[in-house]
């Protein structure tokens, strides 16, 4: 028998806008992603591959299809149940930062933690943010706020703070888009390395030939569906 998929969308179909001007986003994709794998989703932009991510994360829900997570539909669930999934499973890297500015990068990356009662104890969790931000190259960032960090530096920070509570399921939206070829290449690492080393599953869009390459597959969508040949093992 295979694996049990963590992550199923089925037939997912996303629709904006209503009567002639209307337009589908995503057309019938299918995509299953299971803990401990990699699957960077590629395509020209405009493609889908946001939405897809936002819908996988049930910040949007489809117009018709599926996306069931752990074999529950989420679909299915209220607003308060969806809320839970997302704080409890859910670790998101946007491609915009979304840090307080008036945190530093530490308390940022922390965040997480103080509304999650079934955290680690401080000082564990306090440590595993150090270590992250250590392996990103932020060890002597740790105390200076958003304001005086750069954009890759923030980003970094929000990857950090993504991954904080070793969340089942990574949704990574452009993560190195911002950053130089070097910690480009450490941040796609960590990504992908957290996610085998604690069974998370990550699903990741990107532009980067090399970051793609080091994911265990690729998906490439086209005009809203997935084209061929996708590779995932």
């Amino acid at each position: 028998m295979g694996v049990e998929p963590l992550l199923r969308l089925e037939s997912v179909t996303k629709v904006f806008g209503e009567g002639p001007g209307q337009t589908e986003v995503l057309r019938g994709v299918d995509l299953s992603l299971a803990a401990g794998a990699s699957v960077a989703v590629v395509g020209p932009s405009g493609c889908g591959k946001s939405t897809l991510l936002n819908i996988a994360g049930a910040l949007e829900l489809p117009s018709a299809g599926r996306v069931h997570f752990d074999g529950a539909d989420l679909a299915a669930m209220g607003p308060d149940a969806l809320a839970s999934f997302r704080a409890a499973s859910l670790g998101f890297v946007f491609q915009h930062h979304h840090l307080l500015p008036q945190l530093t990068a530490l308390e940022n990356a922390l965040l997480p933690a103080l509304a999650e009662p079934g955290a680690p104890t401080p000082a564990g969790i306090r440590a595993r943010a150090e270590s992250l931000l250590e392996r990103v190259g932020l060890a002597d960032r740790m105390a200076h706020k958003p304001g005086a960090l750069s954009g890759g530096e923030r980003q970094r920070v929000a990857v950090v703070r993504a991954l904080i509570l070793g969340p089942r399921l990574v949704l990574a939206d452009e993560p190195t888009g911002s950053l130089d070829e070097a910690h480009a290449e450490a941040l796609g690492d960590l990504l992908i390395e957290q996610a085998t080393e604690e069974g998370a599953a990550l699903l990741l869009v990107t532009h980067s030939a090399h970051l793609a390459a080091r994911a265990a597959g690729t998906v490439t969508l086209r005009e809203g569906r997935v084209a061929e040949p996708s590779h995932v093992r």
